[in-house]
């Protein structure tokens, strides 16, 4: 089997975040509140591909994969200029400047990329894999951080071989 084309490849983007108080709290409302319309802009977004949905439930806040007071965000992005995009020159950003309010500090590695072949959805397993990887090695074209990143080429022997399924698939609209 030959590597895809760097053309022919996707960015996943995993950050996990440790919650200050419950989601039902009033301190985090405000958060819970963006919810929604953050979400929608990254539908909306150029370049978005995909982002993980519990099943039923509008987003992934629910499911906790992580750890009980963890709340994971999974995406699919067409180039890291999308997802850079998205996340530092939108509307996420106002809240990303906020979450110190929301989120305790985390003092290793809480967000990570790594290229997949397009058309492929990661699982919750394979980005906290990437994850642990990221946190044990450091930044290496498997996973990596925006300050350290590697292009789709340098990634090629590391793109998953599997096509995802079975995943609700947000796309478009509000999430």
């Amino acid at each position: 089997m030959t590597a895809p084309t760097p053309a022919a490849a996707h960015l996943a983007q995993l950050n996990v975040a440790t919650l200050r108080h419950p989601l039902d709290d009033p301190r985090v409302a405000p958060f819970v509140e963006a919810l929604e319309p953050v979400n929608a802009a990254a539908d909306a977004a150029t370049g978005f591909v995909w982002r993980l949905v519990e099943e039923g439930a509008p987003d992934a806040t629910g499911m906790r994969p992580a750890g009980e007071d963890v709340i994971v965000n999974l995406s699919v992005w067409e180039t890291q200029e999308a997802l850079w995009d998205f996340a530092y020159r939108s509307g996420h950003l106002e809240v990303m400047r906020r979450r110190r309010e929301w989120f305790e500090r985390h003092v290793e590695a809480y967000m990570v990329l790594w290229w997949v072949p397009a058309g492929h959805l990661p699982t919750v397993d394979e980005a906290l894999e990437r994850l642990t990887d990221l946190r044990t090695h450091g930044p290496s074209p498997r996973a990596f951080t925006f300050a350290s990143s590697y292009t789709a080429a340098e990634a090629a022997e590391h793109l998953p071989g599997a096509l995802g399924a079975g995943r609700k698939v947000a796309r478009g609209g509000a999430g």
